[in-house]
């Protein structure tokens, strides 16, 4: 019996309907291929004017689809699990421990999490949380403040030192998500906006930021990169056993955003990190969705997607995502 699916909205759908003319029709490899290749590229099309990076690598064959690939992308939270790793990867060497404290004042809350966040629940001047605390919410909940507190453990600079030491060189970790607040806002560390300023001045500010973080070329990665980071994860090449089924139960325990996922089989698992930026202007600077595809019997496949510059509604990125993840579980699966 074939896997239910989540019930697909119209236009997800739609989309679907889209790509159907690419419909594979022979089982032959190579051109399975070439024909899954093709749904990807209509995929990307259909994101126009956005740009959509796609990589998508079975483990098992080595095989790679690619679309966009050669360029980088602004990860935004997609950044926070390349830091939960190099943190764990401390833990492994006995530098830090799962219990050790970080105490963090009501000046280190960093705003954009969930309603679940450090932030919406900071009580005083002072709070102190563990490391497995922070590793939770950073990940699970995608938390700001936590990933920030991370990053006073493990600075940027050892977390692409980390990346690099393991060949993958095409992911760069330059700053917390206090340091890209500043880059949106335009202005200096510890700089308020100006007490009159119009709302005229604000919105010019706001749109100067968005253009600077667009051309910023911190916190970045190629889809490739993204890929190779998720494959040395679940191959174990990153971090010990424990710390490995750690960090990938953290990414399966993030269900929200729900973007890949409403595209899969319920039998299907899905290890994934989600990255958003604000939109402004009708303008959605990172939509971005990594993760691992595992079935009941053990088969996998990696799946990378960011989109830049993007002018769709919600709904509609959201479609994008979903029908890439059914398209991938529909072709790919054992």
């Amino acid at each position: 019996m074939q896997p239910k699916y989540v019930r697909l909205p119209r236009l997800l759908a739609l989309v679907l309907a889209f790509i159907a003319p690419m419909a594979m029709a022979t089982s032959q490899p190579a051109d399975v291929h070439a024909a899954l290749q093709g749904k990807f590229d209509a995929l990307s099309r259909h994101a126009q004017p956005g740009v959509f990076g796609i990589v998508v690598l079975d483990p098992q064959s080595g095989e790679r689809w690619r679309v966009n690939a050669d360029r980088t992308y602004p990860m935004m939270s997609v950044f926070k699990a390349p830091v939960a790793a190099a943190v764990f990867a401390q833990i492994d060497s006995g530098k830090l421990s799962m219990e050790q404290t970080v105490t963090l004042t009501r000046a280190d809350v960093v705003g954009g999490s969930a309603v679940q966040s450090i932030g919406a629940h900071f009580h005083g001047e002072r709070m102190t949380f563990t490391v497995r605390q922070l590793l939770a919410a950073a990940v699970k909940d995608s938390d700001n403040t936590a990933v920030d507190a991370l990053l006073k453990l493990v600075p940027p600079q050892e977390v692409t030192a980390f990346l690099r030491a393991h060949g993958i060189t095409g992911m760069r970790v330059d700053m917390g998500e206090a340091g890209f607040d500043r880059v949106f806002e335009q202005l200096a560390p510890g700089q308020q906006p100006p007490a009159n300023e119009t709302a005229q001045a604000e919105e010019s500010r706001l749109q100067r930021g968005y253009r600077a973080y667009l051309a910023d070329p911190r916190n970045r990665t190629t889809p490739d990169a993204a890929a190779d980071f998720l494959r040395q994860l679940q191959r174990g090449a990153l971090l010990s056993p424990s710390s490995t089924h750690a960090l990938l139960a953290l990414m399966q325990a993030q269900t929200q955003p729900n973007r890949m996922r409403q595209g899969l089989p319920h039998n299907v698992q899905f290890a994934d990190k989600c990255g958003t930026s604000y939109t402004l202007d009708g303008l959605t600077a990172a939509y971005n969705d990594i993760g691992i595809l595992t079935w009941p019997n053990g088969h996998s496949v990696i799946v990378a997607a960011f989109l830049t510059t993007s002018p769709a509604s919600k709904a509609e990125r959201d479609a994008l995502f979903a029908v890439l993840a059914r398209t991938v579980a529909d072709t790919l699966h054992p």
